[in-house]
């Protein structure tokens, strides 16, 4: 789960400047404990983890990429994998991660609600396909 932890962090500290590093790594622990309630999605590149999709339920805990292999399609490729096996799919992306809000829409996803996330008191909007 090492990969996977490491592919976590270092995806949220790039795509959310907005938010203090400190918040990320503060998380870190809690994330790595979590991860083995989740299902992972996860796409290699020369056997090596590059990137994943995290599913608890029917929710999407997120998208992680590293920064090299981003814009390669692999966010389309392990969203469509979770799209084949589930029929309602719902996440939260922050307001400001105006890149991911237009990743979801352009896959068919659309917003429900806005909501103030008290741990950073950054907006947060409720997506579903």
């Amino acid at each position: 789960m090492e990969p996977v932890t490491e592919i976590w962090l270092t995806s949220n500290l790039d795509a959310h400047a907005f938010i203090d590093k400190s918040y990320w790594h503060k998380n870190y622990s809690v994330v790595k404990a979590a991860l083995p309630n989740a299902k992972i999605y996860a796409y290699y590149h020369d056997n090596v983890i590059v990137g994943f999709l995290g599913m608890i339920d029917t929710y999407i805990a997120g998208i992680f990429i590293l920064k090299e292999f981003q814009s390669l399609g692999i966010g389309t490729q392990l969203l469509n994998e979770v799209k084949s096996g589930y029929s309602k799919l719902t996440l939260n992306v922050y307001q400001k991660n105006e890149t991911a809000i237009r990743f979801y829409l352009k896959h068919g996803f659309k917003v429900q609600k806005e909501e103030l996330d008290h741990e950073t008191n950054e907006l947060e909007l409720l997506i579903s396909n």
